[in-house]
């Protein structure tokens, strides 16, 4: 159901490398980044985008002002994922907000972590299948 989507950064470098280190486990990597040179009112903007191989799907972009923070969760290939996503996030200094486990409130398999991004958003690893 979605193509790609976006999130924004005060401090770009950070939440770049903050996601390239929480993507990794999830078998998700840097596909492309560049400067918005187009943009008029901030010709230096920088974004870049994370996906598999070829498709850029999560999208940070440089802000100058905070916004307000949402909430995204990404799938993990099994349990363990969730926990490498969870430890590698931890590592770049996400706060946690849900340690690695079962959340039997959304059904019987849902395996999730959760963690606060540099910028305050509430990111999720999420597993559906049985151990």
């Amino acid at each position: 159901m979605i193509d790609h989507l976006s999130t924004y950064a005060r401090d770009f470098l950070k939440t770049r490398d903050f996601y390239a280190a929480a993507f990794e486990p999830l078998g998700y990597s840097l596909q492309m980044e560049f400067t918005a040179t187009w943009n008029k009112y901030f010709p230096t903007q920088r974004m870049c985008a994370f996906g598999r191989e070829g498709k850029p799907v999560f999208w940070v972009i440089e802000v100058k002002e905070t916004f307000t923070p949402r909430h995204v969760a990404f799938s993990a290939k099994d349990r363990s994922g969730v926990d490498d996503f969870y430890s590698a996030a931890m590592n770049q200094g996400a706060e946690c907000n849900g340690e690695p486990g079962l959340r039997p409130q959304y059904h019987e398999h849902y395996y999730g972590a959760f963690v606060i991004d540099p910028d305050g958003n509430n990111i999720e690893a999420v597993c559906h299948t049985p151990e």
